[in-house]
Order: C-alpha cells, then sequence, then structure tokens
C-alpha cells in the first residue's frame, strides 16, 4: 500500500469529474480575450456567436443528432426538468399520465412528484430485483403494459448513476414509437462513456451534462426531436427568447466550448479508455473480494449491461455511515451526490430489493480518466482494512454480567 499519508485517491467520477487541461485551455480565450456576449450584434458578439454555433454542431455530431435539436442548459437537472415539464405543462398534450422508473435520478423523480401533487397521474415501474442477472434492468414490456391512451411521457435513464445498468432504450423507443408517445432519455452518466446515438436509440429528448465527462460544471444540453415527430415544450426559463425561445438566458461560452472539447476528446479516446476503466475496475472488485467475505455486487454482472467505470458493492456486517467515513483519503461514495441532503439509504438499492441494512453499507466506485492501477491497489487495501476494523468492532463479545 502506498504509504504516502498525502496520497489522495478520487473514484467518485459519477459525482463529477475533474476537468480535463485540454478542456481549460479551450475555455480559456472565452473569459478575457473572446468575451463577448453571442447575442450582441457587434463584431464581440459575433465572434462569440460562432463558437457556440461551431461547437453546438459538434456536440450534436457526437450524439448523432442535427445542431438545430441542441438546447444549452445549465446541467442535467435543467434538462430533465425542461423535458419532463415542458411536455407536461403544454396545454396540447396527448394527456396527464407519465411513466418512469423507481430507479431514476432525483432529477427525474422529484420534478415527477411535483406533477403528481398537481393532479398528473405517474406511474413508477419496477425493475429487476438484486438476486436476479440483470438487477436494476427494465423490462420493455413493462413499459408497454404501462402506457395508456392519456400518456404523454416515458423517461427512462440509459445508464444508472449508482449500478450502471444500461436499459434497453431501443426496445422501449420501439414501443413509445408504436404507441405516439413521447421517450425522454437522461444519459448523463453514459453519453462519453458508451457509444450514444440518439437516432439509432430512438429517443425524442436525451438529457446530457458536460461535468461527467471531465468539462466544466454549469453547462449541460437537452436534445430536443426536431422532426417525426417535431417536439415542442412548454420553456421553464423565459426572458429574451434565445435559443429559439426554448430556453432564456444569455449563453456560457466558455462553458460551451468547455463541453464541446470534453465530449469530442470522450470519444476519440472511448474504445481504448472504456476497456482500461473495465479491466481496472474488474481488478478491483476481484481483489477486494478476495480478501473480504460478505461483500455483494450491486446491480447486473460486471461486464454485462454495465457502464465499464461502475462499481457498487455492498459489505455486510458493517455499519455504513461509519465506513464512509474510515475511507478517509479514498473519495467514493454512498449513492448519488445531488441526495446528499437526504441521510436515508439509497432509493436505487431499495428499489432492487435490497435491505436498508445492505443499502447503507454500500460503496459506490467511479472510476476515470485519471485513475491508474496504483490507484487500485490503494483503493483496495484502504477499503480492505476499513471494513476489516469496522467488522472487529461488531464482533466484540457481551461484557459478562456483574453479581
Amino acid at each position: 500500500m502506498p504509504t504516502d499519508p498525502h496520497q489522495f485517491v478520487y473514484m467518485d467520477n459519477h459525482a463529477t469529474t475533474r476537468v480535463d487541461p485540454r478542456v481549460v485551455d479551450a475555455m480559456l480565450p472565452y473569459f478575457d480575450e473572446q468575451y463577448g456576449n453571442p447575442h450582441s450584434v457587434h463584431a464581440a458578439g459575433h465572434e462569440a456567436r460562432e463558437a457556440v454555433e461551431r461547437a453546438r454542431a459538434t456536440i450534436a455530431q457526437a450524439i448523432g443528432a442535427d445542431a438545430t435539436e441542441i438546447v444549452f442548459t445549465s446541467g442535467a437537472t435543467e434538462s430533465n426538468n425542461l423535458a419532463i415539464r415542458g411536455v407536461a405543462e403544454r396545454e396540447r398534450r396527448r394527456g396527464n399520465h407519465l411513466v418512469s422508473v423507481a430507479t431514476e435520478h432525483k432529477a427525474v423523480l422529484d420534478p415527477l412528484a411535483r406533477l403528481a401533487r398537481r393532479g398528473y397521474d405517474v406511474t413508477l415501474l419496477d425493475v429487476e430485483q438484486y438476486e436476479s442477472p440483470r438487477a436494476g434492468w427494465l423490462d420493455p414490456q413493462k413499459v408497454a403494459d404501462a402506457i395508456r391512451d392519456d400518456t404523454c411521457l416515458v423517461s427512462v435513464m440509459l445508464a444508472n448513476n449508482e449500478i450502471g445498468v444500461i436499459q434497453p432504450l431501443t426496445e422501449i423507443a420501439a414501443l413509445c414509437k408504436a404507441r405516439g408517445v413521447l421517450l425522454h432519455c437522461d444519459a448523463t452518466q453514459a453519453v462519453g462513456k458508451v457509444p450514444v446515438d440518439v437516432g439509432a436509440l430512438g429517443v425524442d429528448m436525451m438529457s446530457f451534462t458536460a461535468h461527467k465527462i471531465y468539462g466544466p460544471k454549469g453547462i449541460g444540453a437537452l436534445y430536443v426531436r426536431r422532426r417525426d415527430p417535431i417536439v415542442r415544450l412548454e420553456p421553464q426559463i423565459v426572458g429574451g427568447g434565445q435559443q429559439e425561445g426554448r430556453r432564456s438566458g444569455t449563453l456560457n461560452v466558455p462553458g460551451i466550448v468547455g463541453f464541446a472539447t470534453a465530449l469530442k476528446l470522450c470519444l476519440e479516446e472511448l474504445p481504448h479508455e472504456s476497456q482500461r476503466l473495465a479491466d481496472l475496475r474488474n481488478k478491483l472488485a476481484a481483489d477486494i473480494m478476495e480478501r473480504l467475505s460478505d461483500v455483494r455486487l450491486c446491480g447486473p454482472p460486471l461486464d454485462s449491461l454495465r457502464l465499464p467505470n461502475n462499481l457498487n458493492l455492498s459489505f455486510g456486517n458493517v455499519d455504513g455511515e461509519a465506513l464512509l467515513l474510515a475511507m478517509g483519503n479514498l473519495a467514493v461514495s454512498s449513492g448519488a451526490a445531488c441526495t446528499s441532503t437526504d441521510t436515508g439509504p439509497s432509493h436505487v438499492l431499495l428499489a432492487l430489493g435490497m435491505t436498508e441494512g445492505d443499502a447503507r453499507s454500500s460503496l459506490r466506485f467511479g472510476l476515470g480518466r485519471f485513475n491508474g492501477p496504483a490507484d487500485i491497489e490503494f483503493a483496495a487495501d484502504r477499503v480492505t482494512s476499513a471494513v476489516t476494523e469496522l467488522r472487529k468492532l461488531t464482533s466484540w463479545p457481551a461484557p459478562a454480567k456483574i453479581g
């Protein structure tokens, strides 16, 4: 194990990623040299606008879309809200019924819950349970059975942010199209990690963001289909009419340039990087499971229906909060970073049928571009040591009775 007490290993790349230096270099000129407002009519504005449109074209091409189908937002949470509420709140919608999945990110579940409080009808589908070889997977037939004549939207994420399971979006999209229902996909964890093409998937809207792919925080996008069918949304942010009125506000030029650069780099390196991260992930899992007993893999098997950089393990007979605190200078998480204000166990793991105790005693490892073999050794040692020590504390003999 590395002996440097100041060593810090980051394995929480599902929460956010370090910005790649190459992305920073691409962004810098748009802070202090080409700093015009892209909506201004003078030369500086025109220069900024050209940078935005080049970036928009790069991002669109990366996901198989047309540039006019990209709406920039502040991140995936806003994109999800714009898609879900934008469809539901539009006057000429098909009905008030929405379908989603119990394991979705809170950025999908919370907007749906808000709509439900306003009288909309929301159906949340169950997934394969933790004993299944397809744990976390959504059976497309459940979507087909849930769609009704008044269903206006189905929302299913492409890859889960906690257990990495990849959903059968192509089959789900075909079912939705056959019934004339719009399909939204939260692809935040998938874009840049696995090949994503909106045409091949058949989705009508897709959310994604830069800070999960070594780009800056505060910039995301929503793909909105412009043909067969044209998807029309009720805007959630108004005041200026930018982006054809779909999302008003001055565009974040440095962020957009960084977003495009980050995505371009991910796609260029994707084949090699996916295999490299899968190999590192598999070694980490093997090392931990070889050295510790009572360790359960949360989600589908490795190398099957799973993101290449994702690992989620539950450790029996360990207090979850104590385990996370014991990680010290190893950055991992026990669930989604965006739900850190919720102290309860992971809703994703509970939806798999896991007990509250097992859900609390889980660790999510998200490997990334800047992890290497030495980090795997460090993480395996840190986890093994922490779990071993915590189990010793819970296995002390009961004190002898006095008198």
